[in-house]
């Protein structure tokens, strides 16, 4: 009888042991639970108003968004003689969105004067870690 116990007992943990495996497998094959997205490296500054500022801050953004106003109305904040600030609104501009490869939204640059993305966010930021990117790259 005790043998027959021990004998099942060894035979559970096998078969537990197997399905453990076979368990870690599958989940490995799986994609990945989330997508992240990037933002692009260089604009082209022809492409947004206020092509002639030394810096240009970008949001690509959508009506669809529910978090994208209130990064619109951060940015806009920073808006001088010196910073753009630009909404590009993805049913307004859908090619813009396109040609960098815009996959989601809200997604925020700063580029300098030659286009080169000097900082960018995907998702929402904060209006302290905008503006603080912003002065930072206007005093380097």
């Amino acid at each position: 009888m005790v043998a027959r116990l021990a004998v099942a007992a060894v035979l559970l943990a096998v078969a537990l042991g197997v399905a453990a495996v076979a368990e870690r497998r599958k989940r490995s094959r799986l994609a990945p639970a989330h997508r992240s997205y990037d933002y692009p490296r260089q604009i082209d500054r022809a492409d947004f108003d206020r092509p002639d500022a030394a810096w240009l801050v970008v949001v690509f953004s959508s009506s669809d968004c529910d978090g994208c106003a209130p990064i619109v109305r951060s940015a806009t904040v920073l808006a001088g003689d010196e910073v753009g600030v630009v909404e590009c609104e993805y049913h307004d501009r859908r090619d813009v969105h396109e040609r960098y490869a815009i996959e989601g939204v809200p997604t925020t640059v700063v580029a300098d004067a030659d286009g080169v993305v000097r900082a960018g966010f995907v998702g929402r930021v904060t209006a302290t870690d905008l503006w603080a990117a912003v002065a930072e790259l206007r005093a380097s």
